[in-house]
C-alpha cells in the first residue's frame, strides 16, 4: 500500500482540482478545442437563432427621422426643447427642435409609423421588432462603433462576432465562421476594430471581403500550377502531422495549421460564394444589382452575399452601410450640416437592399433559425445645430431593429421621451443588447468569458441583462 504523507496528499488534490477545472472547460459546451478553433461547439441552451447578420449603418443614423415617430416634434416645430438652456452637445450649441424630415406614414397590418426615408423596410413592419429605448455611452463616432461592435469603446477588444464563433465555432469548414462585409464605399471610421478578435486568439477574427473585393491572397502565384499545389499542400499536411505527435500539447501550432487548411479550402469556396451570376434575374432584381445607382447596386450586391454565406452555414455576418473616408455625412448617415440632402443619398443604397435581405431569408425559410440585426453607433438629436441644417449626435436615445429567430413580430420595445430625446421607457443599454443577442444563439453571456491580463472578460463586461420583454 503506498505510504501517504503530506506532501503526497497536497499533491493529489492539486491534481484533483486541476481535474475538477478541467472537466469545468471541457463540458461548457462553448470553449474551442485545440487545433480545431472553428469546428462546431453546443451552446449553453437550446438557441432560437443559429446565424445571425448585423447590417451596421455607420456615421449614426437618425431614429426620428426614420423610426421613432414623435408627433410632438412636429407639434413643436421650431420652438426651444422645454426643460434646457443653452443644450451643448458634440459639436457646440443646438437650435430649436425641428421635425422630421420625411413625412411618416403607418406600414404593414400592424399599421406601425415609419418614415419614408427607408419605405421598403417601413414595409417590413410586420415582421419586425422596433426597440425605441436604446442608449450608449460615448457620442464619438470610433468610441461609439467600438462600443456597438464590442461592448468597449477603447480599441482591442474582441468584436460580437469574434465571441460568438468563439463560443460557437461553425458549420461550414470551407468558409470563415465569421464575414465582415464593407461598404462599397470603404470602411467604418473604427475600421477593423468592428470585426476584430481583440485579445481572443486571431482565429476568432472576422474576415473581411465583399461583393467587389474578394479575399486576398487566395489565388496560386504564377508559375504554380494545380496538381504542384496539392502536392505542396500534402507535404507540408505531412510534415503538421509528424510535429503535432510530437509536440502534442502545441496548440499554437495546431490552430495556425488550422488557419492554413481553411485559407487552402478558401480558393475554391470564396470564388463560389462571391459569384453572384449563378442567382436568378428575379432574386437580383429584388437586391437591385443591376440598379444605375452604382453605390446602391454594390451595396445590393453585398446584402446578396450575405444571404449567400448564411445559406451556406457562416455563423457571423456583420454587413456595413456607410464608410468613414469620404468626409462628414458624405459617405455615411453624419448628417451634421445637410442632413436632408445627405439621407437623400443614403436612404436608397440601404433601403431596397437591406429589405430585399430580409425578405429572401424569409421566403428560404432561413428566417426562422437567423437572427437579423439592423444598428447604428447613437442617435441623432430632435434639434438642430444652430446655424446648421442637421442634427447633432445623441446617446441618450435611439432604435435599433431585430428581425427574424426568436423575436417578437410585429412588436415595438421602450420608448424615448416625446420628442425623441432620451430613453426613458423600459431603456435598454448596449450590453443588454448584446446579452439578448448572445441569449438567442443559445449563450448565457456571463459564461462567455476570456482570461486576459488577470481579468476574466466578456463582451458584457460585468453587465447586461437579457430583454426578455421581445422574445417570442
Amino acid at each position: 500500500m503506498k505510504q501517504w504523507n503530506r506532501r503526497n496528499l497536497l499533491g493529489h488534490m492539486g491534481t484533483g482540482l486541476g481535474a475538477l477545472g478541467l472537466t469545468e472547460l471541457l463540458g461548457a459546451g462553448s470553449l474551442p478545442r485545440d487545433g480545431a478553433p472553428h469546428a462546431p461547439r453546443l451552446p449553453h441552451f437550446k438557441p432560437k437563432a443559429r446565424n445571425v447578420v448585423v447590417i451596421f449603418c455607420s456615421g449614426a443614423l437618425s431614429h426620428v427621422d426614420s423610426f421613432d415617430y414623435k408627433p410632438a416634434l412636429i407639434r413643436h416645430h421650431d420652438t426651444p426643447l422645454p426643460g434646457v438652456d443653452g443644450l451643448l452637445t458634440f459639436q457646440g450649441a443646438n437650435g430649436n427642435l425641428h421635425q422630421p424630415l420625411y413625412p411618416f406614414r403607418p406600414r404593414g397590418e400592424c399599421g406601425k409609423m415609419t418614415s419614408d426615408l427607408l419605405p421598403h423596410i417601413g414595409e417590413l413592419a410586420d415582421d419586425l421588432c422596433f426597440i425605441h429605448s436604446m442608449h450608449t455611452k460615448t457620442a464619438t463616432h470610433g468610441p461609439g462603433e467600438n462600443y456597438m461592435s464590442t461592448g468597449f469603446t477603447p480599441d482591442g477588444f474582441p468584436s460580437m462576432g469574434a465571441w460568438a464563433t468563439y463560443a460557437l465555432g461553425s458549420e461550414n469548414s470551407n468558409l470563415p465562421a465569421f464575414v465582415a462585409i464593407p461598404d462599397p464605399r470603404g470602411v467604418p471610421q473604427s475600421s477593423l476594430n468592428n470585426w476584430g478578435a481583440g485579445f481572443l486568439p486571431a482565429a476568432f477574427q472576422g474576415t473581411p471581403f465583399n461583393a467587389a473585393t474578394p479575399v486576398r491572397n487566395l489565388s496560386r502565384p504564377q508559375g504554380v500550377d494545380e496538381a504542384t499545389d496539392r502536392a505542396t499542400r500534402a507535404f507540408l499536411q505531412t510534415l503538421n502531422e509528424r510535429h503535432l505527435k510530437r509536440f502534442p500539447g502545441d496548440t499554437e501550432m495546431a490552430a495556425r495549421i488550422s488557419s492554413y487548411e481553411m485559407a487552402a479550402r478558401m480558393q475554391v469556396s470564396v470564388p463560389e460564394v462571391a459569384d453572384i451570376s449563378s442567382e436568378p434575374e428575379h432574386i437580383r432584381k429584388l437586391y437591385g444589382t443591376d440598379d444605375s445607382n452604382v453605390l446602391k447596386a454594390g451595396f445590393a450586391r453585398n446584402c446578396l452575399l450575405a444571404r449567400r454565406l448564411i445559406e451556406r452555414g457562416v455563423r457571423f455576418v456583420q454587413l456595413f452601410n456607410g464608410a468613414y473616408a469620404m468626409g462628414e455625412g458624405k459617405g455615411n448617415w453624419d448628417g451634421h450640416q445637410q442632413l436632408k440632402t445627405d439621407y437623400d443619398i443614403h436612404g436608397p443604397i440601404l433601403d431596397q437592399p437591406a429589405a430585399a435581405l430580409i425578405r429572401d431569408l424569409k421566403q428560404r425559410g432561413l428566417l426562422e433559425e437567423t437572427l437579423v440585426v439592423l444598428c447604428t453607433e447613437f442617435g441623432r438629436m430632435p434639434t438642430f445645430q444652430a446655424g446648421a441644417q442637421g442634427r447633432d449626435h445623441n446617446p441618450k436615445g435611439f432604435t435599433t431593429i431585430l428581425a427574424g429567430a426568436g423575436v417578437k413580430a410585429p412588436f415595438s420595445h421602450g420608448a424615448t421621451d416625446e420628442f425623441g430625446w432620451k430613453a426613458v421607457v423600459d431603456p435598454v443599454s448596449v450590453h443588454d443588447f448584446h446579452g439578448t443577442i448572445m441569449h438567442l444563439l443559445g449563450l448565457d453571456h456571463t459564461r462567455v468569458d476570456y482570461y486576459h491580463n488577470g481579468i476574466k472578460r466578456r463582451l458584457t463586461d460585468v453587465h447586461g441583462r437579457v430583454v426578455h420583454n421581445i422574445l417570442s
